[in-house]
């Protein structure tokens, strides 16, 4: 397990009060779920159910699909061991830099792991490949006709694509219909990210009913505690509301913040903010002093990513995630006051 994921503020020596550092926007936290927990506390003296069988279902609802074809999970991080471990000993091609977990999980089960940096280099050995889409660090997008044309030319490998950004991407995605409709497709999603609840930890997975039947064998049962479950069925029956209060609307607003966030960036003197198609973007400064960079700020109340612990990164590169406009203002203050420091 990689030490040094973002939202590392415990490891901190102060206070951080402004959290930019993990791929998290707090202020996509739906209207009236914090409530909807404190109402169901009563719940934590109960098990929840074993596989989350209601909140599968809603989701499959949702998705125009059936429920074995939807898997519920504690995070799209345990799909993504599901995953490895459904289908151990596999020659597995990893699209670098990502999310570090892809390859950990590949290493716990057994996969010979192959790093690769283009798409045209999976090699004719491969049995499964992992790609995050849009991509973690980078915010970068592979395009939804690019990925389907690599399934079909390779109907022999298991695709793992995390899409855990989805509700903060504009440009064409895969379906869930889509993974469904192939046999070498999965599709992992994270409630996390989409509505800011990374302490309980709810994703999940999409695919053919025979892919996603050899993951949830691999499941331990109650694994999804009973507030997960139940954050999970209350975003979701709130959905067309949401939608219109702080769906569709929201994300396009706070997208066009992140692009002012990162237009800002790119006028400090010694830093290059890389495109970005999300909510964060990695940024290229002049000298490798990500670590240096991140210690000020911290000491500052504000935490950044130190990116070079990702595979082909260096102490060149940070990653940053938007948040309100007063945060990301106080954010570029601080980077222009390092930068004539």
């Amino acid at each position: 397990m990689l030490r040094g994921h973002g939202d590392d503020g415990y490891a901190q020596p102060t206070e951080i009060k402004h959290d930019f550092s993990s791929n998290v926007c707090r202020e996509a936290l739906p209207e009236g779920l914090l409530e909807h927990l404190r109402q169901g506390l009563e719940g934590l003296s109960h098990y929840p159910e074993p596989a989350s069988e209601s909140l599968r279902a809603t989701i499959a609802r949702h998705e125009g699909v059936t429920p074995a074809s939807v898997l519920v999970t504690n995070g799209a991080t345990e799909a993504i061991y599901l995953a490895a471990q459904a289908f151990p000993k596999r020659i597995s091609y990893v699209l670098q830099p990502t999310f570090s977990e892809y390859a950990d999980a590949c290493r716990l089960y057994g996969h010979q792991l192959r790093s690769i940096r283009r798409l045209d280099e999976v090699g004719e050995d491969a049995t499964m490949a992992w790609l995050c889409n849009p991509n973690n660090p980078t915010g970068t997008v592979i395009p939804r006709e690019v990925l389907l044309e690599l399934v079909v030319a390779h109907p022999k490998v298991i695709f793992v694509v995390d899409q855990s950004y989805e509700a903060f991407c504009r440009e064409p995605l895969l379906t869930v219909g889509e993974a469904v409709g192939y046999g070498n497709l999965l599709l992992l999603h994270s409630m996390t990210k989409q509505y800011a609840l990374p302490g309980l930890r709810l994703g999940y997975l999409t695919g053919a009913e025979q892919l996603v039947s050899k993951v949830e064998r691999m499941l331990q049962p109650w694994s999804v505690n009973v507030m997960a479950q139940r954050a999970g069925m209350f975003v979701l029956e709130e959905r067309f509301k949401r939608k219109e209060k702080r769906g569709a609307m929201f994300a396009d607003e706070y997208l066009r913040e992140t692009q002012r966030l990162w237009a800002a960036v790119a006028d400090i003197d010694g830093m290059e903010p890389l495109p970005t198609t999300t909510n964060f973007f990695l940024v290229r400064l002049e000298r490798p002093c990500g670590g240096e960079l991140k210690a000020w700020l911290a000491e500052r109340g504000i935490l950044i990513r130190d990116a070079s612990n990702f595979e082909g990164l260096d102490g060149h590169y940070v990653r940053m995630a938007a948040q309100r406009p007063d945060e990301n203002n106080l954010l570029i203050e601080k980077l222009r006051e390092w930068s004539m420091r």
